[in-house]
C-alpha cells in the first residue's frame, strides 16, 4: 500500500511539470476491454473445454477410488489376508494417483494456471498493441490502466476503453 502511494506521489509531481508542456494522459479499463473483447469469449470456451476434461478425469479417478473402498468395506470379512492386502495396496495406489492428478492440474504451478496463461496471454498482447496504436494515433503521451487501482481520478473525455474494444472487435 505504501509503495502504491509513493508511486502515485512521484507520478503526480512528475506529471505536474509536464502539464505545462502539454503532456496528454489517457486511461483505459483493461478488465472491461478483456471482458468485452469477442476473442476473449472464444478463448474462455477453449479454456472451459479443457477444464471440463480435467474435471471428468478427476471424477473418474474419484469413482474408481470409491469403488475400491466400497469393495473393501463390503467384502472385508470374506477376503483372505492376501486379497485384502492387494485391495488395500490398490486403494493406496489409486489414492496417490488422485492426489498426484489434483496437484498436477490444480496445484500452485498446475496445468490449470498454465492453460489460463496460454489462453489469455495472446489477448493481453493484442490489447496492449491496440492501446499503443490508438494512443499514438490520438497523440497521448501516457495511458493509465484503471483496472490496476492506481488511478484516483480520471476524466471521461480521455477514456479510450471503448475505442480499444471497438478496434479489437473489428479485427
Amino acid at each position: 500500500m505504501l509503495k502504491r502511494l509513493l508511486i502515485l506521489f512521484v507520478f503526480a509531481f512528475a506529471t505536474a511539470g509536464f502539464a505545462e508542456d502539454g503532456l496528454r494522459i489517457a486511461h483505459v479499463d483493461s478488465k472491461l476491454i478483456f471482458d468485452g473483447y469477442k476473442g476473449t469469449k472464444k478463448a474462455q470456451e477453449e479454456y472451459d473445454r479443457q477444464v471440463a476434461k480435467w474435471e471428468q478425469q478427476g471424477n473418474l479417478l474419484q469413482k474408481e477410488l470409491a469403488a475400491i473402498k466400497e469393495k473393501l468395506d463390503k467384502q472385508m470379512l470374506m477376503l483372505s489376508d492376501e486379497k485384502k492386502r492387494e485391495l488395500e495396496a490398490e486403494y493406496a495406489k489409486k489414492d496417490t494417483e488422485l492426489k498426484s492428478f489434483i496437484d498436477r492440474v490444480y496445484g500452485r504451478k498446475g496445468e490449470l494456471i498454465s492453460e489460463n496463461e496460454k489462453v489469455s496471454a495472446p489477448i493481453i498482447q493484442l490489447i496492449r498493441k491496440a492501446v499503443n496504436e490508438i494512443a499514438l494515433q490520438e497523440g497521448y503521451d501516457m495511458v493509465v490502466d484503471r483496472a490496476t487501482g492506481a488511478v484516483l481520478f480520471w476524466k471521461k473525455d480521455n477514456d479510450l476503453t471503448q475505442k480499444v474494444l471497438d478496434y479489437l472487435n473489428k479485427q
